[in-house]
């Protein structure tokens, strides 16, 4: 089972935690991991690109110049693709890229990407998040003293204010609740920061 030792707010190792073999110590499948990722980033796409048709632009009603006689190609329209300001071919138009993936393939993928973590050691659990006032250099110095680099994930049990409101302008650093994790954050972030008190709430909801 893997283990991971635990922080307090000051960097200071408190203990350890063990963590659950079935969450957090299966084997990783990637073809999972990469199916829900890939998903996520297209059900995120807006998918509001749009060019006009030739049917759609403005002119090209009238035939240019006559058919014959002046030693050009003929043309029978200026909205023609290869004029300019003329129509676009083949041109995009408003659509959804949204598609659906099973369930089961869902919680398998979200249990790989925590169990590389674990197997990383990028697991970073903290033994309780407290901050008594939104102060986003306070929270900095807290991610400095645990030796969090780049991007990170921080994710606590519940709705904690002080905590959203303090890392949310912090470059890379994205907060989540135990309840609402998903597959493209944990692995977006280069470390994964974690409320003890979340441990058993991941453990029961994605068991």
């Amino acid at each position: 089972m893997p283990e991971v030792k635990v922080h307090d707010m000051k960097g200071k190792v408190i203990g350890e935690v063990t963590l659950s073999e079935a969450v957090f110590g299966i084997k990783p499948n990637t073809m999972a991991v990469h199916a829900v990722v890939k998903n996520h980033l297209a059900n995120k796409r807006q998918g509001t690109q749009s060019t006009l048709t030739r049917a759609e632009v403005r002119g090209g009603g009238a035939k240019p110049y006559r058919q014959k006689g002046t030693g050009r190609a003929r043309q029978g329209s200026t909205s023609t693709p290869h004029y300019t300001h003329g129509g676009v071919a083949f041109a995009p138009k408003p659509r959804s890229y949204r598609y659906s993936l099973n369930k089961k393939l869902r919680r398998l993928a979200l249990k790989s990407a925590l169990s590389l973590k674990a197997a990383n050691d990028s697991i970073i659990v903290v033994d309780k998040f407290k901050m008594k006032e939104i102060k986003t250099k306070d929270f900095t110095k807290f991610l400095s003293a645990i030796g969090v680099e780049g991007k990170a994930l921080i994710v606590t049990p519940e709705l904690n204010e002080n905590i959203v409101m303090s890392a949310r302008n912090i470059p890379g650093i994205q907060t989540t609740f135990a309840t609402l994790l998903n597959t493209y954050d944990i692995m977006n972030a280069t470390t994964f920061v974690v409320d003890k008190a979340a441990l058993p709430v991941i453990e029961e909801v994605y068991a």
